[in-house]
């Protein structure tokens, strides 16, 4: 009984040890931090749907860096996964507590129909990472698949808006 009784009061000792304030668990956001982000991504993987040649220039192992802007309500404006000339359109999106689901829909004008990347990751208040998968629908040959894994920081405010043409 004795031997039990040290060998309890052991493990409520170990239990009950604190972890050091400089190895505490970063806390997930309820939101990200409005202002400009910078996003690095790499391609891990791109390949053919179709068996034609891909409607894409990229190949594994590009690096690209882009930035875009979170509104004051969360919001991450969806060109920050646009290739060059895509226009993008959130379609579904989730953005809390830490996780993040994006789905988008963008088009391209020499790659008609659908481009269609989505994003899973996970953020803190000034930052994010995660998979980015660009799957296509296009009317013609070309569809690919690409994944990206990307990952950015909040790097200051938004630039201002350029003033409206009259």
């Amino acid at each position: 009984m004795r031997i039990l009784g040290i060998a309890a009061a052991g493990m409520l000792a170990a239990c009950s040890s604190e972890t050091p304030l400089g190895n505490a668990p970063v806390e997930a956001a309820a939101v990200l931090t409005p202002g400009e982000y910078a996003m690095t991504s790499t391609v891990t993987a791109f390949r053919s749907t179709d068996g034609a040649t891909p409607l894409s220039k990229a190949k594994v192992g590009d690096v690209v860096e882009t930035k875009a802007c979170v509104a004051a309500d969360g919001t991450l404006d969806p060109a920050i996964f646009a290739a060059a000339g895509e226009k993008c359109t959130a379609t579904n999106s989730y953005i809390r507590d830490g996780r993040m689901s994006l789905q988008l829909s963008c088009t391209r004008p020499d790659a008609p129909g659908q481009i269609m990347p989505g994003m899973d990751g996970k953020f803190s208040a000034d930052q994010f990472e995660g998979t980015a998968t660009t799957t296509t629908y296009l009317t013609g040959p070309g569809d690919y698949t690409l994944t990206r894994t990307v990952a950015a920081k909040r790097v200051g405010d938004c630039p201002p808006a350029a003033p409206a043409k009259a």
